[in-house]
Order: C-alpha cells, then sequence, then structure tokens
C-alpha cells in the first residue's frame, strides 16, 4: 500500500478517515505514479492558495465551491511561487538544485515499513558539496511567522524569528549562539509562541507538519538503505512569499520580473525549520503507528468531532458535512451562537466549545441548558428561534440612521487577492480591485437600480487597469460630503487607502472618502463604540440592533439580504466572490462567447451587492417607522 504525504496528513486526522476513504481499497497492494502524486498535490497547492486569498477574516469565502473549478485558473500563480523559489535558492545556496522548473520529475524519497510504502516529492533539493538542503515551497506569506511575537510587560513586542537579510533567511531566535533573547521577552512567553509551530491545525504549524512529514519519509528512507551518515548534514526550510516586498511593476516580455524591491527585500524567503522538525518526528513516529494499526483495523464507527475536522475552513475534512457531521442542522445549531469562540461553561466548571457540544449531544440551539446562558445576545438569539419573534432596537437604529449624510454612496469592490503581485506597488495577495459597484441614494430612499448604479470592471486580466478604476471613483463620488457606505467597510476602506498610496495624485480625494466611511453592519448588528458615544449604555450598545431567527448567527449580506427582500443570489451565473475571482482570472482562457458572457454576469453580481444594500437601508427605516 503506498501512503502519500497526503494520505499521511489526511490519514492522521482521526481513525475514521481512513477507513472511509474509498480509494484505499483500490490503493491497497499498489503502486502510486508520478502523476497521481501531483494531482494530490495540486489539490493541496490549490487549497493553500485558496487560504492565502481568504486570510482576510472580513472576506468570506464559499467552502462549498468543488476545488477543481478554481484548478485551472489558480495553478499558475503556485507555479510562479514555484519558479521564484527556485531561482532564490540558487542565489542564496548555491550548489545544484532540482525542482519543478528544471526537471519532469522532482526528487522524491520512500520507505517500506510493515507492507507500507511512504513516499514523497521534494519542491526543491538542493545539494551543496555534502550537505542537502530541502525546501518546501508554500503559497502563503512570511507574515504569519513573524506574528509570532511576545514581548516584557509594557515594552515592544518582537518576533520570534530573526531575519538575515545576507541569507534571505528566517532562523527561530533561540537558535542564534549569543542572542540576547531575554532582553526581548521572558524565554516562558518565546516558548508559548515557538509552541504555535508544533499545532498542526494552526495557520503556521500546518505548514511546518507538512515539511516534519517530508523529514520522517527522507530518513525513513536513508536509514533503509543504511545512508544515516547523511542524515546529520540536511537540514529543513519552508520558502514562502515575502509579506514585506513591493513590486515595482517592471515587466519583460510580458513577464513579471521580480528583482529586489526598493527596500531589498526579495519576492521569496526561507525559514530555517530544521531543529524544530527534528523535535517533531517524536510525534510524527507516534502518529505513524497508529496510523498503521488503523490502516489495517479499517474502523469505520463513530468517532469524536474536534479541530482536525477543520470545520468551515479550506481544508474541511471531505466527510465531515456528509457523514460525521450530517446532524448538525444547516440553521441554528449549537455552533451558531454569536461571539462564542470560547463556549459554554457547564454547571460542573467544564468548558464545551465547537464540535465538543455535537460530540456531547447538544446540537441545535435550544438544545444548550438555559442555566448555561450567561451572555444577553445568546438570550436574545435563543427568544427569536424559541418565540418565532423578531428582536429590534429601533431607538438604536434610527440613531445610526441619523449618523448617515447623503448623498449615500453604496460601495462594493470585487478584488483579486494574486499570490504574485501584478502591478506596481503591490504585495504578494494585495486584495488588487478589478471591479466596483456603486449606488448613489440622494436622499432618503431615492435611488433606481439602473440610473443610480455606476459599475467599474477592468476589461482585461494583464493590463493594469487601476488607475481607470480610481479616476471613476473620484468622478463619481464627491469626497466633500455624503456618506461611504457598504457591509464591512473596512475591506473598501483598505483597498482605498492602498490605491490612494499607490496613486499619490489621488491620494487627497480618497482619503476623504476614506474618513467618511459607515458600515451597514453597524445598523443591522451593532458598533459598541459608536453608540455609547451616541449616548446608549454599555450593555445595549454592545447587543445586536436586529435579530432574525433566519440569521442563524451570521450578520453577512448572504444572510441578511434574503431576511429584508426576495432577493437572492442563487439564480446568477456569479454567485458569490469565489466564483468572481475565478471569473476574471479566466479572461485569457475565454473564448469570445465566455468573455462576453461572464463579463456581464462579473457586472450583474457586482451590482446585486450594492442594491442588496440600499434594500437593507430601506428596510430598516421601513421597521422604525
Amino acid at each position: 500500500m503506498a501512503v502519500t504525504k497526503t494520505d499521511f496528513i489526511n490519514f492522521t486526522r482521526c481513525r475514521r478517515y481512513v477507513a472511509l476513504e474509498e480509494i484505499r481499497k483500490e490503493k491497497l497492494d499498489a503502486d502510486i505514479s508520478y502523476e497521481e502524486y501531483k494531482h494530490q498535490e495540486e489539490q493541496d497547492i490549490l487549497k493553500e492558495l485558496l487560504a492565502g486569498m481568504f486570510e482576510d477574516e472580513n472576506y468570506e469565502i464559499d467552502t462549498t465551491i468543488k476545488v477543481n473549478k478554481q484548478m485551472q485558473a489558480m495553478m499558475p500563480y503556485y507555479k510562479q511561487v514555484e519558479m521564484e523559489a527556485g531561482r532564490l535558492t540558487n542565489k542564496y545556496f548555491h550548489g545544484k538544485s532540482v525542482y519543478a522548473g528544471s526537471t519532469f520529475n522532482q526528487e522524491s524519497f520512500e520507505f517500506n515499513k510493515n507492507g507500507i510504502r511512504y513516499v514523497c516529492y521534494v519542491d526543491i533539493y538542493n545539494e551543496v558539496n555534502e550537505n542537502i538542503n530541502i525546501i518546501e515551497v508554500k503559497a502563503t506569506t512570511s507574515s504569519k511567522y513573524v506574528k509570532l511575537q511576545s514581548n516584557h510587560k509594557k515594552s515592544e513586542k518582537f518576533s520570534i524569528f530573526y531575519f538575515d537579510k545576507n541569507k534571505n533567511c528566517y532562523f527561530l531566535k533561540d537558535e542564534i549562539e549569543g542572542y540576547p533573547l531575554e532582553e526581548e521577552m521572558p524565554l516562558e512567553n518565546y516558548q508559548k509562541q515557538r509552541e504555535k509551530l508544533f499545532d498542526r491545525y494552526s495557520d503556521v504549524g500546518g505548514y511546518v507538519f507538512d515539511l516534519a512529514i517530508q523529514r520522517f519519509i527522507l530518513e525513513g528512507e536513508y536509514r533503509e538503505s543504511h545512508n544515516e551518515d547523511k542524515l546529520k548534514n540536511v537540514r529543513y526550510y519552508l520558502a514562502v512569499l515575502n509579506h514585506n516586498y513591493v513590486f515595482d511593476g517592471t515587466y519583460e516580455n510580458n513577464k513579471a520580473i521580480y528583482h529586489p524591491d526598493a527596500n531589498d527585500n526579495e519576492i521569496v524567503v526561507f525559514l530555517d525549520l530544521t531543529k524544530v522538525t527534528e523535535e517533531y518526528q517524536k510525534i510524527i513516529i507516534a502518529m505513524e503507528e497508529k496510523l498503521e494499526r488503523d490502516i489495517f483495523d479499517l474502523n469505520a464507527s463513530k468517532c469524536p468531532m474536534g479541530k482536525w475536522c477543520e470545520r468551515k475552513k479550506v481544508k474541511e475534512c471531505p466527510y465531515l458535512s456528509a457523514i460525521c457531521g450530517k446532524m448538525i442542522p444547516a440553521k441554528n445549531s449549537s455552533l451558531n451562537y454569536l461571539n462564542n469562540g470560547s463556549g459554554f461553561k457547564t454547571l460542573d466548571g467544564e468548558k464545551l466549545k465547537g464540535l465538543e457540544l455535537i460530540n456531547e449531544g447538544y446540537i441545535n440551539m435550544l438544545d444548550i441548558p438555559e442555566e448555561w446562558i450567561t451572555n444577553k445576545k445568546h438570550h436574545i438569539q435563543r427568544d427569536c428561534l424559541r418565540f418565532n419573534k423578531v428582536y429590534v432596537d429601533k431607538e438604536k437604529i434610527k440613531a445610526g440612521l441619523n449618523c448617515l449624510e447623503y448623498p449615500i454612496y453604496h460601495l462594493d469592490f470585487e478584488t483579486m487577492p494574486c499570490p504574485m503581485p501584478r502591478f506596481r506597488g503591490e504585495k504578494p495577495y494585495i486584495q488588487s480591485p478589478f471591479e466596483f459597484s456603486l449606488h448613489i441614494e440622494r436622499e432618503p430612499g431615492i435611488c433606481d437600480k439602473e440610473k443610480d448604479n455606476y459599475i467599474f470592471l477592468a476589461k482585461t486580466f494583464d493590463n493594469d487597469e487601476r488607475e481607470e478604476l480610481v479616476k471613476a471613483l473620484v468622478k463619481y463620488i464627491d469626497p466633500s460630503k455624503g456618506t461611504l457606505f457598504a457591509q464591512n467597510v473596512a475591506f473598501e476602506k483598505g483597498r482605498i487607502k492602498e490605491l490612494s498610496e499607490i496613486f499619490s495624485e489621488y491620494k487627497e480625494k480618497l482619503m476623504a472618502m476614506y474618513n467618511r466611511g459607515f458600515d451597514l453592519m453597524w445598523l443591522v448588528n451593532t458598533k459598541a463604540e459608536l453608540y455609547e458615544e451616541l449616548g446608549f449604555d454599555k450593555e445595549r450598545a454592545s447587543l445586536p440592533n436586529y435579530y432574525n431567527k433566519d440569521l442563524s448567527g451570521s450578520f453577512s449580506i448572504k444572510k441578511t439580504l434574503p431576511v429584508f427582500s426576495d432577493l437572492s443570489y442563487k439564480d446568477l451565473t456569479v454567485k458569490n466572490g469565489t466564483e468572481a475571482i475565478v471569473a476574471y482570472a479566466s479572461y485569457n482562457s475565454m473564448t469570445k462567447e465566455e468573455y462576453d458572457l461572464y463579463y456581464e454576469a462579473l457586472k450583474i453580481y457586482c451590482q446585486q451587492d450594492t442594491w442588496a444594500m440600499v434594500v437593507i437601508l430601506q428596510a430598516l427605516r421601513d421597521i422604525c417607522k
């Protein structure tokens, strides 16, 4: 039986996964080809790309979309990341490198144990004299690693990583001889941050776990072939995108050239995780022993759910919704309480949260015992569900409505969070706008869906049309008056600020817009600081202004729109932000007929977002009459 790195990651989620995976029956006692392995790898790479694209927690990802729909549009970006990582490996490590850009077959490692063949391919295999460097390329950024920070009380925070610019590499500070670590933070604090690298389900730990499995398989081959002496000469690295890199816009023959930027930053940086992956081996070996038992037992009986299911994440277990968690209702489950990351405390003092509640039989919202409820928001949710009523704080909504200055500019951007920066001034994964829809409501309730709507949509994928987008913004929006209005206005404001820094000649007008931002969610949900300023007491200011059981614990526009209107996205050709990105990224591969269809579909989808805000705002006015 062949077990790839991807198999190892999935099979060690839980005992049940191995038994449920039908493909195991086909691969029992079978080999695995390079093509099959690459197919698995591409699925994982796409998930990495999507995770990077939607790192902004306020930007909603539709996890129901099948990954193969994005494969054709997204894979070229990973290839670019891989090629740049290979180029910079040659520049900084020297020696001889084998990677996807220079050979069809990557370097591979395998070993056999008790009838199971463990196999992995290496993104970049680098040899320098007797030394070997194993480099795993990940389509994420260095930001999440740099943000592992701590400090002494009331002092500046420091990262646990040190960046050596000469080597273009991050090193853990406790591994640097003579580094004055205790001057920056207590050792206990440092260790707490470092431990996050060993959490395979965290943003940082998942990539480290991946690299540690590669080390496990490589060391297995060397031991099996009696080459243990080689092990002391192997180092392990992640290659990730540099979150500080700013692209200068240089192109040659229609190809982006990623020179060091103005601050001498490279597009890709390395992280030395040799010591961490060494410490990880005890954990990996224990996992492998359990995995071996699970493979031969094939026990598909029910087992507990938990963080290993990765619910609502890009890498969610494929069996969660279909089998293990099929009892979880789509609406008003025990998981749908507002802002309930810490869960509930039982009368015995035990804390239960997330899927632990489902494991214990607390499946529906009303299954949670009344005595456990201490948050007034949760009481509001329960009452709306139990008595089929709507909660409205008309006074707060009115106060919020009175803050609006007309005209109201209902604005929505569609953006391309490309791993590789495409245009001047962009960083990896920047949310680069390619479309906006604007509905202008000049007086309360006075707005026509078509006549008062203005749309800009880039006509090409490769050409930089951002300045035309900016010109259209400043043409239609008077920055001296009115309200910039959006669902999650922080997202729109973030894009406006980025554009103001790139196109400085428009900075004054763009930042004037920025300063007039107001969020639709402040009217439907709340913004405690705003309502406290408006004279409401602290508790009332923190409570939602409106709640209906159909919201099911979410104030996203996809949830609020059906509550306030009969508008729907389900019949649109482009139904959500992920599909919008894919349509735009696929411009160059479309036929003329496909292009015309999707160009119009993108306009309709974005228009729907801003018209939805107009409709919801009017519904809130009507409620308060």
